[in-house]
C-alpha cells in the first residue's frame, strides 16, 4: 500500500513522466483471478449460508441418520473421481505410520464432527447453528495454544472471552425458555466445532507433507464405510422412491456443490487470495444463514439473539486476527461438513 500511495505521489509531481503514467496504470490494473476468486468466495459464502436451511428441510425428509446414509454413499464416489482426475489409477502410497494417522483423522472429522454437525443442525435453528460453528477458529487457537504451537496474545485471549459471552449471550433465550431440544442442539453443535478444531491441529502436517486432496480424499473414504453401516437402519428406513424432486435437488445441492465441488473452489480461493485475505468472508456465513432462515422458513430473532451473534462473531475475529504482526494469520482447513 505504500508503494502504491509513493507511485501515485510520484504520477502527481511528473505528469509527463511515461514510466510514471505506465506506473500508475499497472497499479490500478485488477488482476482478473484476483476478481474472480473474490466473487466466487462471496457465491461460496451464499451457498454455505443456506445450506444450513436446505439441510434442515432434508433432514425433515430423510431424518438425520437417512441423510448421512446417502451422504457416505455419494462423497467416496466423489473422492474417487477427483484421485482418478488428478493421479489416474496410480494413487500415492502412504507409509503404515501415515495410514494411522489418516484413520484418526477419518474417525474425528467425519465419524464424529459430521455426525454431530448433522444431528445438531436438526435439533437447532439454521440460525444457531451458523453461529456456533463459526466459533470453530477459537477452539484451534485454543488447542495451539494447549499443544505449544502458538502463543496467544492478550488480545487473542480478550476475543475468546468475548466470544464466549456472545455465545452465552445468544443462547440465553434458550436456556431460560427452558427449549432443551434446541439448546441440546447447540451444546452438540459446539462440541462438533471443538472435534474439528481438534482435526485442524493434526491435518496441518499431515497436509504439508501429503498434499490437501490426498487427505481430505483418503480420510473421507475411510470415513465412509463406518457411517454407511451406523447408519443402515435409517438409511433402510427411507422411502427413497417417493421422494419429491426439491429432496433430492436439496441432497446434491448439500453433499456435492456445497461440501465437495465447495471444498475444491474454496482451496483454489485461498491458494488465489491467500488465507489471510479470504479468512474474514466466512464471517459472513451467520449473516446469510439468518437471512435465508428468515426468508425461507420464518424463523425469528430476537434483540437479544441479535446482539449476541454480533458478539460473537466480534470476539471470533479478534481471537483468530489480533496476532503479532510478525506472525501470519492462522490458517483454516476448510470445512469438512
Amino acid at each position: 500500500m505504500a508503494d502504491s500511495r509513493r507511485i501515485n505521489a510520484a504520477s502527481v509531481m511528473s505528469v509527463s513522466s511515461p514510466d510514471s503514467v505506465s506506473a500508475v496504470e499497472s497499479d490500478r490494473t485488477v488482476d482478473p483471478r484476483q476478481r474472480t476468486a473474490l466473487l466466487l468466495a462471496l457465491a461460496l459464502v451464499l451457498i454455505w449460508g443456506s445450506n444450513f436451511s436446505v439441510q434442515k428441510a432434508v433432514f425433515n425428509a430423510l431424518s438425520p441418520g437417512g441423510f448421512l446414509f446417502a451422504r457416505y454413499l455419494i462423497m467416496p464416489v466423489c473422492a474417487v473421481l477427483l484421485l482418478w482426475q488428478r493421479y489416474g489409477m496410480s494413487w500415492p502410497r502412504l507409509p503404515r505410520e501415515e495410514w494411522w494417522k489418516i484413520a484418526r483423522l477419518a474417525l474425528v472429522g467425519h465419524v464424529l464432527h459430521v455426525a454431530l454437525v448433522t444431528f445438531g443442525i436438526h435439533w437447532s435453528t439454521a440460525f444457531s447453528s451458523s453461529l456456533i460453528l463459526a466459533c470453530g477458529p477459537v477452539f484451534t487457537l485454543l488447542f495451539l495454544r494447549w499443544a505449544g504451537l502458538e502463543h496467544l496474545t492478550r488480545a487473542q485471549f480478550a476475543g475468546v472471552a468475548v466470544a464466549c459471552a456472545g455465545v452465552l449471550t445468544f443462547l440465553s433465550d434458550k436456556l431460560l425458555g427452558a427449549q432443551w431440544q434446541a439448546s441440546g442442539g447447540d451444546l452438540v453443535l459446539l462440541i462438533a466445532a471443538a472435534l474439528f478444531a481438534a482435526y485442524t491441529v493434526a491435518a496441518k502436517p499431515l497436509f504439508e507433507r501429503h498434499g490437501s486432496v490426498i487427505v481430505m480424499a483418503y480420510t473421507t473414504l475411510l470415513g465412509s464405510l463406518p457411517l454407511v453401516l451406523l447408519n443402515l437402519p435409517a438409511g433402510l428406513a427411507v422411502d427413497w422412491s417417493t421422494l419429491p424432486p426439491a429432496i433430492w435437488a436439496g441432497l446434491a445441492y448439500s453433499v456435492v456443490l456445497s461440501a465437495f465441488v465447495g471444498w475444491i473452489v474454496w482451496g483454489w480461493i485461498n491458494a488465489v487470495r491467500g488465507v489471510a485475505r479470504t479468512a474474514p468472508l466466512m464471517y459472513l456465513m451467520p449473516p446469510v444463514a439468518g437471512l435465508v432462515a428468515w426468508l425461507a422458513t420464518g424463523e425469528g430473532y430476537t434483540l437479544i439473539k441479535l446482539v449476541g451473534a454480533a458478539i460473537t462473531l466480534l470476539g471470533v475475529a479478534l481471537a483468530q486476527f489480533a496476532h503479532h504482526r510478525s506472525e501470519p494469520t492462522p490458517e483454516s482447513v476448510t470445512v469438512v461438513d
